[in-house]
This record gives structure tokens, sequence and C-alpha cells, in this order.
């Protein structure tokens, strides 16, 4: 968040504004009078870098030409999100009133004139509610428009047009056709492909060359199977995922990818601890609570997990709240014949527990419940959801058809999958205890943790998956009576129930899942996708603290003033 001011020259602006200097700009708004100012006092700042001692000169070159890649996902991002954007984005680089400036750091960190913590509320004179569609469908068009004319293409046109890499446009006849991202964004794609052959050319790990020259080919291409295979065989201390991934940003039917970028330096001793892990993914799937039809008996060979801290991000990874973790890629037919990998952000998730999570605990919790929370047990359990996002349905048959969770469950998809990776994480944590894998110390704090997390994660916003996705989860854990409330409005663990509710609601929303039932997943949003008035009013409590944290890329700005 708060890129302006987290790196000068962003590319944000210089790509869509044209603009240079930016951070020498921003970095004066914390102090300024207007909403933006008052929003973005919200985002605790806190300093984001890694070790770089180790690192010899050729990958420091490497990370150098990364990081200048990673800045061009911010103007593509920028541009998916709203046609409107980069216009707007130079007529507020031109107000240099304390306001103005304000409502550009507030601009830059949601990439957009809307707040991502308050329902997309328009906080820049001017700005037209936030698209739905964001800019992957055409302007004027509506969303019935657009799935009539989806569900009357034959099999191969469709596949194209729900893909995640194409947007959906006018030809000249106003028909709609589907458009590549290497013609849509062909122009910012190039200048990416061109800083990541050139740290290709500087490193001397074989397979960061080997990632890195499959991606730049990808962005040509707009094939990325085998760039997401080189990113997962991946074995270097600099730790890179930039492209097209995740589909939050897509409302209307959460198909196409926004692009973004992780730049990050591999924990080898951290990483080391958690190879166990990958071990028990099988095992874990083989035990999944639904109808056995619906496990994989055989899931994708590989399943590396790293733990990174992170040096830079952008685009889709840096806008509003900040991701803590990842399990990419997305692409069905690469899980499915290859598996995926969790990548844990471990200087994102310190940052997170010691400035929101702690504190709101403290506030939330009986005093009692609040001794329990724990980082060990915060961290794995986003493991955990991390592991989880790759089990369970994925490619369905429906009616006959072969398809998969995200066709069938189209604008739901996202809330269910987030909601049942946090689920189903608790329910695997559960399950590797038993098995002795995860250490017993965790069997209540892990619960504990989780309840604190579920309000840290509701302050995003329900119209955002993961926000919305707890609130599901909060409100079944109530109506089971596996979380109580007592006269001071203090919530707790029901230890005696929490397990078999936990066990319940995995089964109920893989079941959805792997059933293609999309209205079944719209009740369970409807009626449980809500906050709940105990909930709101100690949410309403938690005004003095921060929705999340705002990093400053400060081992990124060292490199980039370091640089020849």
């Amino acid at each position: 968040m708060m890129k302006g001011r987290r790196f000068g020259g962003t590319g944000i602006v210089l790509l869509a504004a044209g603009v240079a200097g930016i951070g020498a700009l921003t970095a004066a708004t914390a102090a300024a009078g207007g909403q933006g100012a008052t929003m973005t006092r919200l985002f605790a700042p806190v300093d984001i870098g890694a070790d770089l001692s180790a690192l010899p000169d050729s990958e420091r070159r490497a990370l150098n030409h990364i990081i200048d890649a990673a800045r061009v996902m911010d103007a593509v991002f920028l541009q998916q999100v709203w046609a409107g954007n980069p216009a707007m984005l130079l007529s507020l680089v031109d107000d240099r009133s304390a306001a103005g400036r304000a409502a550009l750091d507030f601009f830059l960190l949601n990439k957009g004139p809307w707040s991502r913590i308050d329902d997309d509320r328009p906080f820049v004179a001017g700005a037209p509610p936030k698209p739905e569609g964001a800019n992957y469908y055409p302007a004027g068009a509506t969303r019935a428009e657009v799935a009539a004319w989806l569900d009357g293409l034959d099999d191969r046109a469709r596949a194209a047009a729900t893909g995640f890499f194409t947007t959906i446009r006018r030809d000249p006849a106003g028909r709609f056709t589907s458009v590549p991202y290497s013609v849509e964004y062909q122009g910012p794609l190039a200048l990416a492909a061109e800083h990541l052959r050139a740290a290709a050319r500087a490193t001397a790990e074989p397979t960061l060359r080997r990632y890195l020259e499959s991606r730049a080919a990808a962005f040509a291409t707009n094939d990325y199977y085998d760039s997401d295979v080189a990113w997962m065989e991946l074995d270097s201390t600099i730790e890179p995922t930039i492209g097209p991934y995740e589909v939050y940003e897509d409302e209307w039917f959460n198909y196409k990818a926004a692009f973004e970028a992780f730049v990050t330096i591999r924990d080898a001793a951290e990483t080391a601890m958690l190879d166990r892990f990958g071990a028990h993914l099988q095992g874990l799937e083989d035990g999944l609570p639904i109808d056995p039809r619906f496990r994989n008996p055989a899931l994708g060979g590989l399943a590396p997990i790293r733990v990174v801290n992170v040096v830079f991000t952008a685009g889709d990874a840096n806008r509003g709240v900040q991701t803590a973790a990842f399990n990419l890629p997305n692409d069905e037919r690469v899980v499915r014949e290859k598996g995926s990998k969790r990548v844990m952000l471990k200087n994102v998730q310190e940052a997170k527990f010691q400035r929101v999570l702690t504190p709101i605990s403290q506030v939330t919790l009986r005093p009692a419940e609040q001794a329990e929370v724990s980082f060990e047990a915060f961290f794995t359990h986003i493991l955990m959801h991390e592991l989880m996002h790759g089990l369970g349905p994925g490619t369905i048959t429906v009616d006959g058809r072969r398809t998969t969770v995200r066709q069938e469950l189209r604008e739901t998809h996202s809330t269910l999958e987030e909601a049942k990776a946090d689920v189903a994480g608790l329910w695997a944590m559960r399950e590797l205890i038993d098995r002795g894998v995860v250490d017993r110390s965790l069997e209540r704090s892990m619960y504990t943790t989780f309840l604190a997390s579920t309000f840290r994660s509701i302050r995003f916003g329900i119209h955002e998956a993961h926000g919305r996705g707890v609130a599901v989860q909060l409100n079944t854990f109530l109506d089971a009576g596996a979380v109580t409330i007592d006269s001071d409005g203090r919530f707790a663990i029901d230890h005696g129930r929490i397990r078999e509710t936990v066990t319940a609601l995995t089964r109920e929303l893989m079941t959805v899942q792997a059933t293609g039932d999309l209205d079944a997943a719209q009740r369970i949003l409807d009626t449980r996708g809500i906050v709940a008035p105990a909930v709101r009013q100690a949410l309403d409590r938690l005004g003095h603290i921060p929705i999340d944290i705002q990093p400053r890329f400060v081992t990124a700005d060292a490199l980039a003033a370091a640089a020849p």
C-alpha cells in the first residue's frame, strides 16, 4: 500500500501518467488534511525488507531488474481496475494542495478512487461507482448481456472467453469478442519482459533464469503453462512471482486474472522446517470429510512450500490489505498435472501479528483467552489455509460436463474458496496434531488465535472475499454455540463444540463446490456472509487499532539508490 511513499518514480505514474518523482510528492501526505490522510492512518507504517548480505553482485543486479519488472505490474493493474484510472491519476498528481496530496496517497494505496476497506466508497470527487466487472468487460455492457453471450458460445470459444488471460471487448461491428492479454497490454508487458530478460542474463542461478526467460516469453504468447511449471520448480534464494494470477477484481464472474508481483528472498531454515508438511497432503486429501467420490486420489506431484521475506510487491499484490501468504498457480490444468506452491510471507505476517492481531485480541476476547493467542498458531494456520487451497474439489463434473468449481460458482467462487481454505485449515491442523505432525500445544491456541483473527479479516469489509468468507465462518460458529459471547461482549471458543462444527462446515462448503451448486453457494453468502449485531459492536470498539500494515520497502529503496 502507499506505493508513492514506498518508492519514487513508481511504475504507476511512469507508465500511466508519465510523471516521475512521485515518492517526493506523496511523502508529505501523512500529515496532510482530508479524507485520504485520515483513512491512510488506518494502516500502520512498517519497514519491510530482507537480509541481502549473502547475495553476490550478480544476484543483486538480477534482483534490481526483477523489481523494475514488478513496478510495471502496478501500471497494468491500475488499468485493469478501471479504464478511467490513468486520467484520474494525472489530475491528482497535478493537485498540489494538502487535500489533493492526501487523495493521491490514498488513491495509490487502493489502486483507484475507492476505499477497499469501506465497501468501495469513492473518496475522489467525480469518481463513479467502482465497476464490478473492473475493466475486463466492455464499457456499457451489463453482466446479464455478457453472461448470455458466454452461454451461447461453443466449448472452444467459451474456454477462451472465460479464461484467465483474456479481456472481453467489442469488435468493429459491436459484437463481443475475446482479446488476449498479450494484445490488450502489449506495451507494458513488452517492457516488463525486457526487465525479466535482463535479470535472466544477470543471474547465475539456472532455475531462476529459466523462470524469468519463460515468464518473459509468456507475456508475448499469452501461454503461461511453461513458466508456471518453471515457477513451481524454482530453487533459488531470490523467489519472484510475477504475472496474472488472482481473480478477486472480477466481481462479475471471478474469471479474469489480475497482474501482480511478489519479489522475495527465501528463508532457507524456515523453509526446511516446513518441508515435512508437503508429504502429508495426499493423506489429508484422502481424509477430507466429504463423499469419497469428491476426493482427488492423485494430487499433482509438486507441492513446494516456501517461507520468504518480502522485498517488494506490486499490482494486485499491493492494494488495500496486504497479502500474508499465497497458493499458486490458480490455473486448474497446472494444479491438476503438477500441483501448486505455497508461499509464506514471514516478515509481513510478523508485522500483522504484532501491530494488528495482538491488539485486537485484547479488545475482543475474554481475558483468559487472550493468553492463548500465539504467532505460531497464526503462522501455522495461514500455512494450512494455503495448503487447503490446493486440496478438495477443483475440476468437477456437473450434468455430465467436465468443468471447474470456478466456472460453476462464478461470482461466489472467491468468497466460498476463502471460507473453505480457512475452515478446512483448522480441520487439517487438528488432523495433523492427532497424527503427531503438529505440536499438540496448538490444539487450543489454534482456535482462539483464529477467533481473534476473524475480527481482523471482517474489518477488511464483507464485500471482499476474505472478509465475507470469515463472516460465514464466524456466524456458523456462533449459531452452533462453538463460539460464545459474555455479558461484556467478549468472545470465547467452546472447545467441546468447535471441532465438530469445523468438520461440518468443511463438509458443507466442499460439497457445494464439488456439485457446482451456485444456488446453495449464494444462500450461504446471503444468510451467513453478514455482520451480526454482536460482532458489529465488537468491531466498533476497534477504531483505535490499524486495519492493516502499510509496508515501506526499505530494502528495495536501498537497492535502487545503490544501482549505477
